[in-house]
C-alpha cells in the first residue's frame, strides 16, 4: 500500500481526543447549515464548542435546496412579513460576509390572464420586497411589457402573456457555504466530526452526558457537554429528548443543459399559486422545486419519475417549443424540508419560520428556518446557549466578520465548480474533511451535476483520493461502487451510467 501524503486517521484521532477531553460547552449535533452556523458562531464568542454529524457534512437538506439566497416573494404574498424581513436582510448580510458565497441574481416573474397572479399585485409586492431590504436590495426591481418580456426571454409563452416583473434576489452554493461555515468555526476553534452519530444523552449534573459513534471505525466515544444543540434537520423529532414536531415536505431539482433552455435571469413559472424556477448556473440551468408531503426513509430522498414529470411539465408549458423530455435531464437531487408540523393547507402553505424550543434545561432544539437566515438562527440559538452558560453578556460578530479571508477560498470554493484538478481534491481531504469518494464529487465540487461525463471524473477522483488517503485498490473500486450507488437516480440518467 502506498504511504498516504496525508495522514488522515491521525487528524480524526486528534479531533476524538479534543473532543472527549473535559467538558464543552456547547456539543452540536448536525452538521448542515444550521448547525454549522451554531458551531461558528459559538466558538466566535469563545465557547468550547464541539459538533458531530451521522453522515457527511451537508448531505441532507443542506446539499439540496435550490440554491439561493431570497426574501421570498411568494411568502410576501400570503402576508409572512416578518419572515421576508428578517430573510431580505440575512441574504445582504451573507452578500457581505461571503461574496464569493452570494451572487446577485436577477429574475424573471411573467404574468398572465387568470393566472392568480396579477401585474399590478406583483409591481406592488416587488417595490414592498426592494423596501423591506432597507431599500439596498440587490438589484433594483423593474416592471416589464411584454414585448420587453419576450425580447429579453426568447420562447417564453407568449399566450395571454400580461407584462412581467425583474428583481433580484442571490445565487449560492449551499454545500459550500456549509463547509465555509464549518471551515470558519474550525478556524475559531471548534471540534468538528462528520461520520460520527450520536447513540444517547442523559442529565450529568448540571449538563449532559452523551454516547456517539465514529461510524468510520466503529467505535463508540463519551462526550461531557454543558449544553446541547439538536440542530439534525429532517431527524430532529426522532431524538428522544426532542420538543419538536415535524412535517416533511419534498423538493425535487432537476438539471439541464443551459443551451436546451437559454435563459438569461432565472425565471418564475407558476402552477396555480405554486412557484418553480429556471435557474441559470453557468452550463446548465437548475430546474424546480417540487413541494409534496413526504413519508418515506429520510436518509434516501430519491426523484420519482412522476416528480421529473411533473417539473417538465410546468417548464414545457412556460416555454413551449423548449420541448424538454426526461432524457435531456443531466442530474437530479431531492431533499426534505424539515418544516414545524402544521396540518393546516398544503406544503406550500406551511410557514418557513423556524423555532427554538428548550424542552430540558440544556437541551435546545432548533428547526424550520430557510438557507437565507440560518446566520439569524444560529445568533438566536447561541443567545439561548449564552444564557444556560450564565455568559449572555457575549456578543455575536458574526453579521460582520467574514467567512473566510479572500485567500483560503480562491480556487476552492465559489458558486460554480472549480476545474477537475488534483489540487482541489487535496485540499477538499486535508482541510475540508472528505472521507468517501461522494463527499468530493457531490458536495465539495458539485462535479456530479456540472460535469458532461460525471461517471468517468469520479473514477479519475478516485485514484487521486487513493494517493492522498491510501486506499488500495479494493478501497477505491469499493468508494467507485458506492458512489455509483448514492448518484443512481431517475433511472441512472442523474449518474451518466447510462
Amino acid at each position: 500500500m502506498a504511504q498516504p501524503a496525508f495522514d488522515l486517521s491521525r487528524s480524526r484521532a486528534d479531533a476524538v481526543a479534543r473532543l472527549t477531553d473535559g467538558v464543552l460547552d456547547v456539543l452540536v449535533l448536525g452538521g448542515g447549515i444550521v448547525g454549522a452556523g451554531v458551531a461558528r458562531d459559538a466558538a466566535m464568542r469563545g465557547l468550547r464548542v464541539g459538533l458531530v454529524e451521522q453522515h457527511d457534512f451537508a448531505f441532507g437538506t443542506s446539499s439540496r435546496s435550490s440554491r439561493l439566497l431570497h426574501g421570498g416573494l411568494r411568502y410576501l404574498a400570503q402576508g409572512r412579513i416578518g419572515l421576508v424581513y428578517e430573510a431580505s436582510r440575512e441574504k445582504r448580510v451573507l452578500h457581505r460576509i461571503a461574496p464569493h458565497l452570494a451572487e446577485p441574481l436577477a429574475f424573471v416573474f411573467p404574468t398572465y390572464r387568470g393566472s392568480g397572479w396579477p401585474l399590478w399585485q406583483l409591481r406592488i409586492g416587488v417595490r414592498i420586497y426592494d423596501l423591506l431590504c432597507g431599500g439596498r436590495n440587490l438589484g433594483p426591481s423593474s416592471a416589464m411589457t411584454p414585448s420587453e418580456v419576450l425580447a429579453h426571454v426568447p420562447g417564453l409563452n407568449r399566450e395571454g402573456l400580461t407584462g412581467a416583473v425583474r428583481y433580484y434576489d442571490g445565487l449560492t452554493n449551499d454545500a459550500r457555504l456549509v463547509l465555509d461555515t464549518l471551515r470558519s468555526a474550525a478556524a475559531s476553534g471548534a471540534v468538528l466530526l462528520n461520520y460520527t452519530r450520536w447513540e444517547h444523552a442523559a442529565p450529568d449534573g448540571p449538563g449532559w452526558r452523551c454516547g456517539v459513534r465514529d461510524v468510520l471505525a466503529d467505535r463508540g466515544h463519551e462526550v461531557r457537554a454543558r449544553t446541547i444543540v439538536n440542530a439534525t434537520g429532517p431527524w430532529a423529532e426522532s431524538l428522544p429528548q426532542s420538543g419538536i414536531r415535524l412535517r416533511l415536505t419534498k423538493g425535487v431539482h432537476l438539471v439541464v443543459d443551459r443551451d436546451r433552455l437559454p435563459v438569461p435571469d432565472a425565471v418564475v413559472m407558476t402552477q396555480g399559486r405554486r412557484i418553480l424556477f429556471a435557474i441559470p448556473w453557468g452550463r446548465r440551468v437548475i430546474l424546480g422545486t417540487t413541494d409534496t408531503d413526504y413519508a418515506g426513509p429520510i436518509d434516501d430522498v430519491r426523484t420519482e419519475a412522476a416528480d421529473v414529470e411533473y417539473v417538465l411539465g410546468v417548464v414545457n408549458r412556460a416555454f413551449p417549443c423548449a420541448g424538454l423530455t426526461a432524457s435531456d435531464v443531466r442530474a437530479t437531487w431531492a431533499g426534505l424540508r424539515p418544516l414545524i408540523a402544521s396540518r393546516r393547507g398544503g406544503p406550500s402553505d406551511i410557514s418557513r419560520s423556524h423555532e427554538i424550543r428548550m424542552p430540558h434545561r440544556g437541551w435546545i432544539d432548533v428547526a424550520g428556518g430557510k438557507l437565507t437566515t440560518y446566520r439569524l438562527i444560529a445568533e438566536q440559538v447561541v443567545d439561548r446557549v449564552a444564557g444556560v452558560l450564565g455568559r449572555g453578556r457575549l456578543a455575536c460578530t458574526t453579521a460582520h466578520a467574514p467567512l473566510l479571508p479572500p485567500e483560503a477560498v480562491e480556487g476552492q470554493s465559489g458558486i460554480l465548480p472549480p476545474p477537475v484538478r488534483p489540487e482541489v481534491v487535496e485540499h477538499a481531504c486535508r482541510h475540508e474533511w472528505s472521507m468517501h469518494l461522494d463527499d468530493v464529487v457531490l458536495r465539495r465540487t458539485s462535479w456530479q451535476y456540472d460535469e458532461d461525463n460525471p461517471g468517468e471524473v469520479a473514477e479519475r477522483v478516485s485514484g487521486w483520493m487513493a494517493a492522498e488517503l491510501g486506499w488500495d485498490e479494493a478501497t477505491r473500486r469499493s468508494e467507485v461502487e458506492r458512489y455509483r450507488n448514492l448518484v443512481r437516480d431517475f433511472r441512472g440518467v442523474s449518474a451518466g451510467l447510462e
